[in-house]
């Protein structure tokens, strides 16, 4: 099953509105084919994994099929994989988590079971609920998951007192950056950010994504890149409730964001209650009072203090990125 989700992680950023999902089949304990679901219309993981068996008839009915994802039973844009594995014989299918979808949600198994597989679930299930975590929000909200970057200083500061902040963080958390790019459907920025370092927020290479850029601010300038470059027609420049905006973004299947600051923008989605996770790229250094902070806000409180509950920490070089989440 990890194999699985290695696998689904190839599509990452790229199958938008649906979940990315890996598959592999093994028999006698040997993998035989693998599959991954590589972009909407595309076919399924369980579809790109079983076209890849050898042309010879195989008898698959000791065969056992693992998804990350309980298997479609419906005829979208590609024919249901519940038809397919029943259509190849496999016995097994072994799976990670239920699609939260109402229109597949269990009926998946239920058609696999009446048929006589085998069906095993809730094998990996953390690691199955966190590939798809932007998705099982997206589905059960309609709102994208939102996963705000911050890059600083140990004193919190993410630029001077002029704004420059090129680089507060060193080349291996800035690759990270790019992978987290890669992931996203939309970057989002604050109009200062865009002013002040003129970034093209695009991931480098892109490997296939296309994300959208969008900008929280009144004016740009005309010559910056995002309005200039290749993407250009990938930039949006809005205005307004930031959670109205995610709603604009989720109806152009934007399942998650990675917003980049700055601390004005950082603190209206963390007061709005909008942030599922917190990517925190610590530098070991000191840059003092005059320093921009990484959460513009004024007047705290200690009885208004939000508290985060740290999921990971890992040092990238001479920095360190420590992964949290509001505690509930």
């Amino acid at each position: 099953m990890m194999r699985a989700i290695e696998l689904a992680k190839l599509g990452e950023g790229l199958t938008r509105p649906n979940p990315p999902v890996g598959a592999v089949l093994v028999l006698e304990d040997q993998v035989i084919a693998e599959g991954w679901h590589r972009k909407a219309g595309k076919d399924h993981a369980e579809r790109d994994c079983l076209k890849k068996l050898p042309p010879m008839p195989v008898n698959l009915g000791s065969a056992t099929l693992y998804v990350t994802l309980e298997p479609c039973s419906t005829h979208g844009r590609t024919p249901p994989c519940t038809d397919l594995i029943l259509e190849k014989g496999i016995g097994r299918v072994v799976v990670s988590v239920e699609d939260l979808n109402l229109k597949h949600a269990g009926r998946g198994f239920d058609i696999l079971r009446d048929a006589g597989v085998d069906v095993v679930t809730g094998i990996c299930e953390v690691a199955g609920h966190k590939l798809i975590a932007p998705f099982e929000k997206f589905i059960t909200t309609g709102m994208p998951y939102v996963s705000l970057k911050l890059a600083s200083t140990l004193d919190g500061r993410i630029a001077d007192s002029e704004g420059n902040s090129k680089w507060i963080t060193g080349p291996e958390a800035r690759e990270r950056v790019q992978e987290m790019r890669r992931r996203a459907d939309a970057i989002m920025v604050g109009a200062a950010t865009i002013i002040a370092d003129d970034p093209s927020l695009l991931p480098r290479p892109s490997e296939g994504r296309h994300p959208w850029r969008v900008v929280i601010g009144k004016t740009i300038p005309s010559n910056a890149k995002v309005l200039t470059d290749e993407a250009a027609e990938q930039t949006w420049v809005r205005t307004g409730s930031l959670k109205e905006i995610l709603k604009e973004l989720a109806e152009r299947d934007v399942m998650q964001v990675l917003c980049e600051g700055g601390g004005k923008l950082a603190a209206g989605l963390i007061e709005e209650g909008l942030v599922d996770e917190f990517y925190f790229f610590i530098a070991p250094k000191l840059m003092g009072a005059d320093g921009i902070p990484n959460f513009a806000k004024r007047g705290g409180l200690m009885a208004d203090i939000k508290n985060l509950k740290f999921q990971t920490m890992e040092q990238l070089g001479d920095d360190v990125l420590i992964k949290a989440k509001l505690e509930k």
